[in-house]
C-alpha cells in the first residue's frame, strides 16, 4: 500500500471523517458533553429524547447550538 494512504501515527489506512449528522443529543455541560444519539430526522430525534426514563438532556445542531433542553 502506499505510504499517501498511511496514517504516520498508528500505522493503519486512511479513513475519511464521519459525517455528522444535522441533530445530536448530548448531555449536558457537567456530565462531558458526550454525543448520545443523533440522526437527520428531527422528529426523530424528538422521539426519542422524549422517552421518560430518559435523564435530562439537550438536543444541539451540527455546530453545537443548543436548540432544547429536556
Amino acid at each position: 500500500m502506499s505510504r499517501a494512504f498511511v496514517k504516520e501515527d498508528a500505522g493503519s489506512a486512511w479513513e475519511p471523517p464521519a459525517e455528522q449528522c444535522r441533530y445530536q443529543v448530548v448531555w449536558p455541560e457537567g456530565q462531558g458533553r458526550e454525543v448520545v444519539y443523533q440522526s437527520d430526522d428531527l422528529l426523530q430525534v424528538l422521539r426519542w429524547m422524549s422517552d421518560e426514563r430518559r435523564p435530562r438532556l439537550e438536543l444541539r445542531d451540527r455546530s453545537g447550538v443548543l436548540l432544547a433542553c429536556v
